[in-house]
């Protein structure tokens, strides 16, 4: 092969590696900190990131309780469900949403960050969020990812 000539080197299920990292969300911006979790997620931070393959890692978040929003969002933002059903929608502030249930918030946002696809699905299945600061995921070894 002629050195003037390079193939690209494509990922796949073979190929890929990956990790596990710990990210805390002590005093960390919901929206900041989900970006980089699903860039992270996506495979984003790779040399050999493919965007039909799903090269990401494994994000394990703690103290997912103790994020912080910014602004008045804390009382103004409203998270909303709807059933399918006439008069099924369900609204809740994000002040409650904190108390109630600390995880869906960031699942929400990283969800709404990956690809709408089976691939975006895929992805979105290697997320653990613990509203504690304990996880289950101690035998994987786990790296702490810092922002």
């Amino acid at each position: 092969m002629s050195k003037l000539h390079f193939t690209t080197k494509h990922a796949n299920e073979a190929t890929v590696q990956r990790n596990w990292y710990v990210v805390d969300g002590t005093n960390q911006t919901v929206g900041r900190m989900c970006a980089k979790i699903a860039a992270v997620l996506r495979g984003k931070n790779k040399a050999y990131f493919t965007p039909h393959v799903d090269c990401g890692d494994f994000i394990i978040v703690i103290n997912a309780d103790k994020i912080q929003f910014t602004g008045q969002k804390l009382d103004q933002k409203v998270y909303e469900n709807f059933s399918g059903y006439p008069g099924g929608r369900k609204e809740e502030v994000a002040k409650d949403l904190l108390k109630r249930r600390p995880e869906v918030i960031i699942e929400r946002a990283v969800k709404g960050m990956l690809p709408k696809n089976r691939l975006g699905r895929k992805m979105y299945k290697k997320l653990f969020v613990y509203a504690g600061d304990t996880h289950p995921h101690a035998a994987q070894q786990p790296k702490e990812l810092k922002f």
